[in-house]
């Protein structure tokens, strides 16, 4: 339905997926080819994202089954950390540790940065060799970082047992602009 035949019908903007109003509406509205940029992000740019963001989306499959879940993290040199909970995500993950992690900052339609990882999943135990239980302690204190009182008497998610770290192996990083408006554009 176009704007004007949705105007005579009663609809309102929120109705048909138009803009309200305002220029840079208007201009993401009338997007041209090429008025849009995607490019690869540096490794220093997906590193900085990595560090100011505490929360992704964990994909991992199980024979014929994908899933996906929003789960906090912390970046650090190559790793990232994080804690979960026993259940069917952990059971799929003890068949099969290659997972995908993502990463998203989104502004607008035209203005985000989006970054995916490949990996492996490693859950984290507290006792066995000291170099586990090294692993464990470094982990712990990580995640007490972005959850304050974590794996304490005060912790806010107790449930949320299972300390865990995704060895980053593979990552890609995009980003998407609206090209700049010179004087001579429309």
């Amino acid at each position: 339905m176009t704007a004007a035949k949705a105007s005579r019908a009663g609809a309102t903007a929120k109705e048909t997926g138009q803009p309200k109003d305002g220029p840079e509406m208007e201009r993401m509205w009338a997007a041209r080819h090429g008025d849009v940029i995607f490019r690869e992000m540096s490794r220093d740019e997906v590193e900085a994202m990595l560090l100011r963001n505490r929360v992704g989306r964990l994909a991992f499959s199980l024979h014929d089954r994908v899933d996906i879940q929003p789960i906090h993290y912390i970046y650090e040199r190559g790793w990232l950390y994080g804690r979960t909970s026993e259940g069917d995500k952990i059971t799929a993950l003890t068949h099969n540790q290659w997972v995908a992690f993502e990463v998203d900052e989104v502004t607008d339609l035209f203005d985000w940065r989006s970054i995916v990882i490949h990996g492996s999943f490693w859950i984290m135990h507290p006792r066995g060799s000291p170099r586990a239980e090294e692993l464990w302690t470094k982990a712990a204190q990580l995640v007490s970082k972005i959850v304050p009182g974590a794996m304490t008497d005060s912790d806010p998610v107790a449930f949320r047992h299972t300390l865990f770290r995704i060895a980053v192996s593979d990552v890609r990083g995009r980003e998407a602009k609206m090209k700049p408006l010179t004087r001579n554009d429309p």
